[in-house]
């Protein structure tokens, strides 16, 4: 979601600021500016893209040694240059024009308390110069600075009431930087001869800067000034370097650059042999180990009687589908919760249960408070499949398993997801043998089928130009109906949000066999019907469903497997999948569906990358 870029130095550090505000363009914004320390605060703000903010700089010659800068997403207030970050503290009383713009400040996350510290404030005698959240920690920290920002910070924090991730300066302290968090995600990058130091809501932000990273635990703050740095806790205590270590992380400069790819979801749905080729190397056996985290999978394994799987969006369907897998397979009760509603109900804990998180980001406000809440019900055992080995997901998780899919910039998750699946399959295979439920062959046959997945989706890559063509009808479209039966229903569902994502079509997924109970009254020529029709045993019932939708007058768009016997016609279009591959099939009919989604997009004009509204990471709830 937003981002934030700080940097305390001895040159001008501006360029650095809005270079990283490029690199977190991916996460989706509909702002972005930068502050400065230069004869008091200085900023350039816009409702544009990062380039026009580049121009502004350029123009007014912007430039300093200490700075933050941000994209935003609004939360409280609409887009609009006043509600933009960063947000400058206003005087108060007769001495006010002295301490205008005395605290700049960036913050990503939602602060609850907003209105009763506005309130407060405005009491005060301070003014609001915009309907955000943010701009009352600015003025709060103001209030309580008596010349030591640190401090000032520190009072503030146990004020609000939310989460958020926090850089700030003052300009009577200008070789000074202070952050912290609660919630939302923030990472020191150490730089060069420790002569520079530097914070951002992603590492991915200061690549080509530093390698050296310092990740923020929950609650941590931290006080950067020229050549040197401190690390404290929440509460207070200062934090020692075996605490809170420097890591270095590979820079993925590479992975940001589009090729030859109209888009970047285009790069990332053709990706998808090579993430899957990655996410399983080393996997020469199915063993409890390749789970291990801070404690041996082994033993969780044997001490658990259930599965909870928590998760939002995209990676709620990967953790549908698994559900088929886990309970047929492995043979273990599996239950699925969207993580965002999970916390809100009362459930039954059980403290057997082994609670699954998926996330790309491993930063998912919602699934990271869905996980917390399940541990608080006394839920010890947690593993998480996750895109981000150093993400706050994984480091509070008991095991693990990283995919490894690489970065993904488009906001409509497509590799992740295969990835995601991929994880799943081998947790399946892992509880299935410890459980006594997976023999030799089989073992040797699931790791058969999954070593060909690079290949097998390959050939379905190849279908594009077909897939381009159902396109050109959607384009046309309003609304669509997406249909699968057992474990490719959830892959419906996949389906129908990336149309609605990224080409703003409406569209709905159902089991197929709940058409006639109620979804069969919108079928008419103007609703076309996409469905998933794998070689599976619920094959005739699903060409009984797709016989409803055509004596309707509705059209077919169907994925079939080659000995399907479906053939094209009059209302019925059919592209025939390469293979059929039995447990494994979700993962190769998802490809023409994410392919579907862009070429409409593409042909409708829409963002295909950035869609209207959304964001990439979801850091608040």
């Amino acid at each position: 979601m937003c981002g934030i870029v700080g940097a305390v130095s001895t040159r001008n550090i501006v360029p650095i600021l809005v270079q990283g505000l490029a690199r977190l363009e991916y996460r989706g914004y509909d702002s972005c500016g930068v502050a400065v320390v230069a004869d008091g605060l200085q900023r350039a703000r816009s409702t544009s893209r990062v380039a026009e903010l580049v121009e502004q700089v350029s123009a007014s010659k912007l430039e300093g040694h200490t700075g933050i800068a941000h994209t935003r997403w609004a939360t409280h207030g609409a887009p609009a240059v006043h509600n933009a970050h960063p947000h400058f503290s206003h005087g108060i009383g007769p001495d006010a024009a002295s301490r205008a713009g005395r605290v700049a400040l960036v913050h990503n996350g939602i602060i609850e308390n907003h209105d009763e510290l506005r309130a407060a404030l405005q009491a005060k005698g301070y003014c609001f110069q915009s309907q955000t959240d943010t701009e009352v920690i600015a003025h709060l920290i103001d209030s309580l600075y008596d010349g030591d920002l640190f401090e000032a910070v520190k009072a503030a924090l146990p004020q609000l009431h939310g989460a958020y991730a926090i850089a700030v300066f003052c300009k009577d302290e200008p070789h000074r930087l202070v952050g912290a968090r609660a919630g939302s995600p923030l990472v020191l990058g150490v730089g060069k001869d420790g002569q520079e130091h530097f914070l951002a809501s992603d590492a991915m932000a200061l690549v080509g800067v530093t390698d050296q990273i310092v990740y923020l635990d929950e609650g941590d703050l931290v006080d950067l000034q020229l050549g040197k740095y401190w690390l404290f806790d929440k509460a207070g205590k200062a934090l020692s370097s075996a605490q809170r270590p420097v890591k270095t992380v590979q820079a993925h400069s590479g992975a940001v650059e589009l090729g030859p790819y109209r888009h970047y979801m285009q790069k990332e749905i053709f990706e998808q042999p090579r993430a899957i080729a990655d996410t399983l190397e080393g996997v020469d056996g199915i063993v409890p180990e390749l789970f291990d985290g801070s404690t041996s999978a082994a033993r969780v394994f044997k001490d658990i009687d259930s599965i909870l799987i928590l998760a939002c969006g995209t990676s709620y369907y990967s953790g549908c589908t698994a559900k088929y897998w886990l309970e047929s397979i492995a043979r273990i009760p599996t239950q699925v919760e969207v993580a965002s509603e999970y916390r809100y109900r009362d459930s039954v804990p059980n403290p057997r249960t082994l609670v699954v998180t998926i996330t790309q980001s491993g930063e998912t406000a919602d699934t990271l408070a869905a996980l917390r809440h399940a541990q608080s019900l006394g839920m010890k055992h947690t593993l998480t499949i996750c895109n981000v080995a150093t993400s706050a997901m994984v480091r509070e998780c008991e095991l693990a398993y990283i995919t490894r899919a690489g970065i993904e910039i488009g906001v409509a998750s497509t590799k992740a997801f295969t990835a995601q699946l991929a994880g799943l399959f081998l947790l399946t295979l892992a509880l299935a043998q410890s459980r006594g439920r997976l023999s030799e062959d089989e073992e040797a046959r699931h790791l058969k089928a999954m070593r060909h997945l690079p290949i097998a989706l390959q050939a379905v890559l190849a279908l594009e130009p077909q897939v381009m063509a159902w396109a050109q009808d959607f384009t046309k479209m309003e609304n669509a109906l997406f249909l699968g039966r057992g474990l490719h229903y959830p892959i419906a569902l996949e389906g129908a949000l990336k149309l609605k994502e990224i080409s703003y079509i409406h569209a709905e997924a159902y089991p197929a066999g709940e058409l006639k109970h109620g979804p069969l009254a919108l079928v008419t020529s103007a609703m076309p019907v996409v469905t998933v029709a794998p070689n599976d045993a619920l094959l005739e019932k699903l060409k009984s469903n797709m016989h409803e939708v055509r004596a309707r007058g509705g059209v077919l768009y169907v994925l079939a497997d080659a000995d399907t016997k479906i053939e094209s016609g009059e209302g019925l279009h059919v592209i025939r999948m390469p293979e059929h591959y039995g447990e494994l099939s979700p993962m190769l009919h998802v490809v023409p569906l994410q392919l579907l989604a862009y070429h409409t997009a593409c042909a409708r004009g829409t963002d295909v990358d950035k869609p209207r509204n959304l964001a990439k990471s979801v850091t608040v709830e």
